[in-house]
């Protein structure tokens, strides 16, 4: 049976780092360690993009995390209108290659439009260790 958590957070900056701290605290309780600082990237990526292009003032975004097997699932879902057309960033530019890093740390990678907003996600090959009780 998969295990499943998540978690909503509001729209600041601050909560960037606490997605962090989520995430990490949940895989260390699943026993889930083995690619720990290439999903923390990725989180911390995800949720700065979603606060940047796609929660509206006043909403909160999610992050899920589900664990299946070997198979490791994050995703971070957004409430706003704006859809992501991730592209190769511009050479000279200070930002916009969180999507790009996020695709080449993960072992998959997408993105889900939904009617109202949507969900980034990636996929990692992880080796757990049996779930504490």
């Amino acid at each position: 049976m998969p295990l499943s958590r998540q978690c909503r957070f509001p729209r600041s900056r601050a909560s960037v780092r606490a997605a962090r701290v989520f995430v990490r605290q949940v895989l260390s309780d699943w026993g889930c360690v083995d690619r720990l600082d290439d999903i923390a990237l990725c989180v911390s990526e995800l949720a700065t993009n979603a606060l940047l292009h796609g929660v509206p003032p006043g909403r909160q975004y999610c992050v899920s995390l589900t664990l299946d097997g070997p198979l490791l699932r994050l995703a971070v879902r957004d409430t706003g209108d704006r859809s992501v057309t991730p592209g190769p960033p511009v050479p000279d530019a200070c930002s916009g290659r969180g999507l790009q890093l996020a695709r080449h740390v993960a072992d998959d990678f997408g993105i889900t439009e939904h009617v109202v907003g949507k969900t980034v996600w990636t996929v990692f090959k992880t080796d757990p260790r049996p779930a504490r009780p």
